[in-house]
């Protein structure tokens, strides 16, 4: 089943993410609490982002083949999917439970996130290289209400 197993927020940027079992999102305007939120939207939808998106395949992949184990979490991303074609979203509008979002464009890796997940064997450039393509998905918020670890996830 296509759902969310994990969300993840941080109160600014680059602090620690912190999971959580579900969260309040509004309409052009984000997840309430998290570094991204921008309140003064007033529910109007802007390409500033919203929500980002990553598949467990991907972080698994990215561990395998490097011999690692880095959690979910650092990855930076709010939602951690499973059994979800990401980029197959891009420009697509579906649904996390009963909350509509529309996939806006690939959620890149970037240099921030090559020097977080860098390892002794692992350079910057390395970790952007291998998230090419997987990174997740970066997606506005169409509607306003909560999303659940659980949720489906549901192309339109």
């Amino acid at each position: 089943m296509s759902s969310i197993v994990a969300i993840y927020t941080a109160p600014a940027s680059r602090a620690p993410m912190s999971a959580q079992q579900a969260v309040q999102v509004r309409m052009g305007s984000g997840i309430v609490g998290d570094r991204h939120y921008r309140p003064n939207a007033q529910g109007r939808i802007n390409d500033a982002t919203q929500v980002t998106l990553i598949a467990r395949e991907a972080i698994t992949v990215f561990n395998q083949a490097h011999g690692l184990t880095i959690p979910p979490d650092a990855f930076r991303r709010n939602l951690l999917t499973t059994g979800v074609d990401l980029n197959g979203l891009v420009g697509c509008d579906f649904r996390v439970g009963k909350v509509l979002l529309r996939g806006m464009e690939l959620c890149e890796p970037c240099g921030v996130l090559g020097k977080l997940l860098q390892q002794p064997d692992l350079s910057p450039a390395a970790v952007i290289r291998a998230l090419v393509g997987q990174g997740g998905l970066r997606a506005q918020i169409l509607d306003t209400g909560v999303i659940h670890v659980g949720d489906a996830v549901v192309a339109l």
